[in-house]
């Protein structure tokens, strides 16, 4: 049963994601194409927003599909974005196009995620980068960056293992100042863990930061690549990620086209 809420719960999640956006009053008000003036009542809990404004606030928030549903719930409204099952018959044609791309992208490994890293698909090279990895960590549901960072997953075969983690923990951080989630802020206290607490080597780049990973041939460097669904109006799929990694260097791309 959808339980919709009113004008007083609704000024406080309105000002609580104004507050984590760092966006005055006025600014918002004039992305979202009203006064300054209405935007502080429905703030206050004096004026109740339309349907249309909730939408038009959610947007200049640049709030994910599944948080407007939550911010029209709050303003008294039913959600407007669907969330399909992903192997629902209507998301069909999705799948297969993302089999596609995935086959496409061999003999390179690739995935799709959902939110926080939980594995729904991966190509056949995605086994270069679990070798050796514990059994229990590749029981559904698989995340993989549980997986990239855990000591018994790839963490013993990542030559740059403190940048790579820094990597993907200051990545979700970035999301979490964002969206903030209890179950993300727990996650990342779990990732920070397994990340050996070292300085960056001299050679850091911050964001550039390529996987340096040993397989039996050698040393694969690694780079990725990050593709959603920018026109998405159904939240399963707004929620994916392709990840696909691609070779650094000539020995990489001749050692991962061995191993397909």
């Amino acid at each position: 049963m959808t339980v919709l809420a009113g004008s007083g719960q609704f000024g406080h999640e309105l000002r609580r994601w104004r507050t984590r956006r760092r966006v005055s009053q006025l600014d918002l008000a004039i992305r979202a194409d009203t006064t300054q003036r209405h935007l502080s009542f429905l703030e206050r809990g004096r004026s109740r927003p339309g349907r249309a404004m909730v939408v038009r606030l959610a947007e200049a928030l640049g709030l994910s599909l599944r948080e407007r549903n939550e911010l029209l719930l709050a303003g008294g409204y039913a959600p407007v974005y669907a969330e399909t099952r992903l192997d629902a018959p209507e998301l069909g044609p999705v799948r297969e196009a993302l089999d596609r791309i995935l086959d496409g992208h061999l003999p390179y490994p690739a995935v799709v995620v959902r939110s926080y890293g939980e594995l729904v698909a991966a190509n056949a090279a995605f086994g270069v980068l679990t070798e050796g990895a514990a059994p229990a960590l590749l029981e559904p549901p698989v995340n993989v960056l549980r997986l990239a960072l855990h000591p018994d997953g790839m963490a013993r075969r990542v030559e740059n293992l403190t940048e790579w983690g820094r990597h993907i923990t200051g990545s979700l951080r970035d999301r979490a100042r964002r969206s903030p989630d209890p179950a993300l802020e727990h996650f990342i206290a779990e990732l920070d863990g397994y990340v050996p607490d070292a300085e960056p080597s001299a050679d850091h780049l911050g964001f550039a930061v390529p996987l340096r990973l040993r397989v039996d041939e050698g040393e694969l460097r690694l780079i990725t690549t990050l593709t959603s669904f920018a026109t998405a109006v159904d939240v399963t799929l707004s929620e994916l990620r392709l990840e696909a990694f691609l070779p650094a260097d000539e020995k990489t791309a001749t050692i991962l086209a061995q191993h397909t």
